[in-house]
Formats: structure tokens, sequence, C-alpha cells
């Protein structure tokens, strides 16, 4: 797995992480059930802390897309492949809506309303 950071992102460098590791389960660089690096070796591969690393994959794991096991490290979650597509779409209307003034409350009223 092959990860990078954009050095002119302003995002914090947690989320910058994630967002790595999103992009690679996205693009099929790491299918369900692949183990990732270790966060160090992570860390190390991308010049940042662990700590910083350990936020990005707690973060991804909140998200359903990593699991952590003890003693088996952090692998992909079953489904990730999809939910990051699904994730994405939703951050993209998240942005739309607030681009046209709606809070994100507004917009989860609006979802509601489907059901």
């Amino acid at each position: 797995m092959l990860l990078k950071l954009n050095v002119a992102d302003n995002r914090p460098l947690h989320e910058q992480v994630a967002g790595a590791i999103r992009r690679a389960i996205a693009e099929g660089e790491c299918a369900p059930g692949d183990r990732l690096p270790s966060a160090r070796d992570l860390s190390q591969a991308l010049g940042v802390n662990v700590n910083t690393v350990l936020r990005g994959l707690r973060g991804l794991r909140d998200e359903g897309l990593l699991e952590f096991r003890r003693g088996r490290g952090v692998t992909v979650a079953e489904g990730a492949d999809q939910r990051s597509v699904l994730l994405d779409r939703v951050r993209e209307l998240v942005g739309d809506a607030a681009h046209l003034g709606y809070s994100k409350a507004d917009l989860m009223e609006m979802i509601r309303g489907l059901a």
C-alpha cells in the first residue's frame, strides 16, 4: 500500500491520513480482510507522528471501514469498499447542502421526510 499526503492540503493531518487510507480502499489497493501496516510503519512512511496515524485509523474504525482486533492488527472491514463510495457521496451531499445554506440538521430532516 503506497500512501502519500498532500503537503498543500489544509486539512488536519489525521484527516489526511484517513483520506489516504480511504482512497486506497476505494481504489482497490486494500480489499476487505486485508491487514494494514502497523501504525508505527504508517507513521514512518507518511512522515507523521504515530498518534496522528492512530487518530486517523480510529476515525475510519468509527466509520466502519476498519476493524481493530487484538493480536491481528487493523484490517479492512467487510463491505468497506462499498461503504467508502457511499460515504463519499454523503460528504458531497453535505457539502452541496451547506453551499445552498442548509445545515446538517436540515438535510437530515429532508432525508427523514423521504422515509
